[in-house]
């Protein structure tokens, strides 16, 4: 590669902060693209901007960014800086309802070129969009959760959006610090997990099977 990884996102991010790929971009204040360590070995992915994101430009700022942050430091050890944090959608959906399948797919480009540059060991899915784009199943997170899959060279932990932990439910959180327990155990093994079979309600997207096979198209237009 010819450019370094930090000079790659920054050529990438400024690419995203004119796109125009789907209806989500005249509505949008700022395109959120991502932000973190270009070297992460921990990568957390979202399903899309809320108010504080597209405000400031920057993921999981508002309240759900707090948990994010709090759950990160207390269950693996790390600040924000030290992973890399992004989502599914780069800009916010009107009146934060959910992204939509093609709106994701206008965005896959982007985040298929993020997870190339940076080479994350463990990728954490938080909540259903990303983790059904990411391991391509229609499946709900709270089938998917609990376990890991292959992706990629490295691994996917699926978890719940801290969206849902903040609505009251202390089981959620409890969960959630399981899991992310469970991606910092990945990231320090030495010998390989055993890997769970993806349930194959099959759902376009980013996904691969647990052998680690790449999906396509490339994001190498983008790279």
């Amino acid at each position: 590669m010819s450019e370094d990884r930090a000079t790659a996102l920054a050529r990438l991010a400024r690419e995203a902060s004119n796109c125009t790929r789907c209806r989500l971009a005249p509505g949008r204040t700022k395109v959120v693209f991502g932000t973190g360590d270009p070297h992460a070995k921990l990568m957390f992915v979202g399903e899309g901007p809320g108010e504080q994101e597209d405000l400031q430009g920057l993921p999981f700022v508002g309240r759900s960014g707090q948990l994010l942050d709090r759950l990160m430091q207390e269950e693996i050890g790390l600040e924000r800086d030290n992973c890399y944090i992004c989502n599914c959608v780069k800009c916010r959906p009107p009146g934060n309802r959910d992204p939509q399948a093609d709106e994701i797919e206008a965005c896959r480009p982007y985040l298929e070129a993020q997870l190339e540059l940076i080479e994350p060991k463990v990728v954490v899915t938080l909540g259903n969009f990303a983790t059904r784009a990411l391991l391509g199943t229609a499946e709900p997170i709270s089938r998917l959760r609990g376990r890991v899959y292959g992706f990629r060279s490295g691994y996917v932990v699926p978890t719940f959006h801290p969206s849902a932990a903040l609505r009251g439910n202390p089981l959620v959180v409890a969960q959630m610090r399981a899991d992310f327990v469970r991606a910092k155990e990945l990231l320090h093994a030495s010998e390989p997990p055993l890997l769970s079979p993806v349930p194959r309600q099959v759902q376009p997207g980013l996904g691969t099977s647990p052998t680690g096979s790449r999906p396509s198209p490339s994001p190498s237009r983008l790279l």
